[in-house]
């Protein structure tokens, strides 16, 4: 059982997270903490689930080898090395930059399985925000490990959002902004699959366990960003998410390394 009373989050140098009300996160943050993943089970990714990225595709979608659209959700696991919290570090590998996509993510209460659509909100504890990061690639329906498994491209949080607080998680505002440019605007309301019917289709083939996190998908134009940026995203009126994106040289500076 995994459960949320109101916001829970991880500050660094903290044992273990915190629940606490949204005004004490925002304070927190205010003072400059960096903060861990607030939650630490499998996070599952979640393809092709946005209208837009799937009519982008065009008759793409119906060439060789699948001829069709998916049928079923399409999944890749983000694991363990690229979780991250707020304030994270994320170096830029190279020239491409890095896809900067926010995601609802649907925190798992207990276990799921085989959950009706009508059922499947007994099962979530809560919400939070995941930065799905990816080296820009072309390829959709064979998630790459290369591209989407680097050193910190799952930044979550800052905090986990108790469902009671979130009333209609297919309706909610999704904005990342870079430096001071406008902000990259979407929705949840543009999905293929809803919050419950992720969960119900999810689970006719496969378990999540409490903990876990899958996310709803990546809006369709996601933003690129290069070494010396600074993202900042949000849903709704949650605490924001911040992100600094840095070169390599940079990491290995700061860790005493010598280039």
């Amino acid at each position: 059982m995994f459960s949320v009373a109101d916001h829970l989050i991880h500050a660094q140098g903290e044992a273990l997270p915190r629940d606490v009300d949204a005004r004490a996160v925002r304070t927190l943050l205010a003072t400059g903490a960096h903060c861990r993943a607030p939650v630490g089970g499998a996070v599952y990714g979640t393809l092709l689930n946005d209208r837009a990225a799937l009519a982008a595709l065009g008759d793409a979608v119906n060439a060789p080898p699948y001829k069709a659209p998916p049928r079923a959700p399409v999944l890749y696991l983000k694991p363990r090395n690229t979780l991250a919290g707020h304030g994270a570090r994320v170096v830029v590998p190279g020239a491409e930059g890095v896809q900067v996509g926010a995601s609802l993510g649907i925190v798992i209460g207990r276990t799921a399985t085989r959950v009706a659509a009508a059922d499947a909100f007994d099962h979530i504890a809560g919400y939070t925000l995941v930065a799905d990061l990816s080296v820009p690639h072309a390829s959709v329906y064979r998630p790459s490990v290369r591209f989407r498994a680097r050193d910190n491209f799952c930044v979550i949080g800052p905090a986990v959002v108790a469902r009671r607080h979130v009333a209609d998680p297919d309706n909610l505002a999704i904005s990342v902004q870079v430096d001071g440019n406008a902000p990259f605007t979407a929705s949840t309301a543009t999905t293929v699959r809803g919050v419950a019917q992720l969960l119900a289709d999810v689970t006719d083939f496969m378990t999540l366990a409490a903990g876990d996190i899958i996310t709803l998908g990546v809006p369709h134009g996601a933003p690129v960003v290069h070494t010396g940026a600074r993202a900042t995203l949000a849903i709704g009126d949650w605490a924001p998410l911040a992100i600094d994106f840095v070169a390599p040289e940079a990491t290995r500076s700061a860790q005493g390394v010598k280039a």
